[in-house]
């Protein structure tokens, strides 16, 4: 993107209404490695791909447990999303000490909204360079929120964040009347077929790139990473690691960053299917 006079911060307008930063922060999202989150009737489930920046280094975190009820799945600048869930810890913790009950997904899912708003009105700062989405469960039952950089959250059925994401929103908003009555291992089997159909021709998904998250009403939030994923990529047919193009093929965003990013940045992306607060 060219410079202009109107993006120098965070606060200025253009002539035609827009913020260049917060459009610049949806931007590192689509760098980032794709993550994908459905949500039924009593489960809520999240994964991701993982990337590394090196052959001989580790693969980057991309979901993170925020309390036993409740995690989020990252994609752009992995810094930032260290900050924000920090913050949701202390949120979790202070609603337990002062209220004696788990933070609500809906409230934790704003908090940082606002948290973030606030860099779109303020000099000093600027917006966080990453999209998330917070899913877990509580009295009300299960919810799946996604967050951008503007401050904007919408509560889905299913949402994909990341490169290549438009191929993952498609094949959910083609299941939408399956999310919504899926058994937790066919949520997690639909989520891993959204993620394979986000990853370049020459990838594959692997136990190693893969992670998966999986909370309940009777299930605390609990990640698998490495060898405790195989078990789901076992679920998928005996192509699991090669699409079906002929099945799951879908028309790329135009918007859409299909380059692999440097190691910082690790997502915009959304599957309209439920009316949101």
């Amino acid at each position: 993107m060219f410079r202009n006079n109107y993006d120098n911060d965070s606060v200025t307008y253009s002539p035609t209404g827009r913020l260049f930063q917060v459009e610049y922060a949806l931007e590192a999202i689509k760098q980032g490695s794709a993550t994908v989150g459905l949500v039924s009737k009593t489960h809520v489930v999240l994964v991701a791909l993982k990337r590394n920046a090196e052959e001989l280094g580790s693969y980057q975190k991309k979901i993170i447990e925020i309390d036993d009820h409740m995690g989020i799945a990252l994609a752009g600048l992995a810094p930032d999303a260290r900050v924000l869930s920090n913050y949701l810890r202390q949120q979790a913790m202070n609603s337990k000490m002062v209220f004696n009950r788990p933070l609500s997904i809906t409230k934790a899912a704003f908090s940082i909204a606002d948290k973030a708003q606030e860099n779109t009105q303020q000099y000093g700062g600027r917006p966080y360079g990453v999209g998330l989405l917070v899913g877990g469960v509580d009295e009300t039952g299960p919810h799946l929120f996604e967050f951008q950089p503007s401050g904007s959250v919408l509560e889905y059925h299913g949402a994909a964040l990341g490169a290549r994401s438009q191929a993952g929103r498609t094949l959910l908003e083609r299941s939408l009347e399956e999310i919504k009555t899926a058994s937790r291992q066919e949520l997690i089997k639909l989520g891993l077929l959204a993620l394979r159909d986000t990853l370049a021709q020459d990838k594959e998904l692997t136990a190693a790139n893969t992670s998966v998250s999986v909370v309940g009403i009777d299930e605390k939030f609990t990640l698998y990473d490495d060898e405790d994923v195989q078990q789901w990529l076992d679920l998928l047919d005996s192509t699991a690691n090669s699409r079906n193009r002929d099945t799951h093929d879908a028309p790329e965003d135009d918007n859409d960053n299909t380059t692999a990013p440097d190691a910082g940045v690790d997502t915009e992306g959304d599957v309209p299917v439920q009316d949101a607060d």
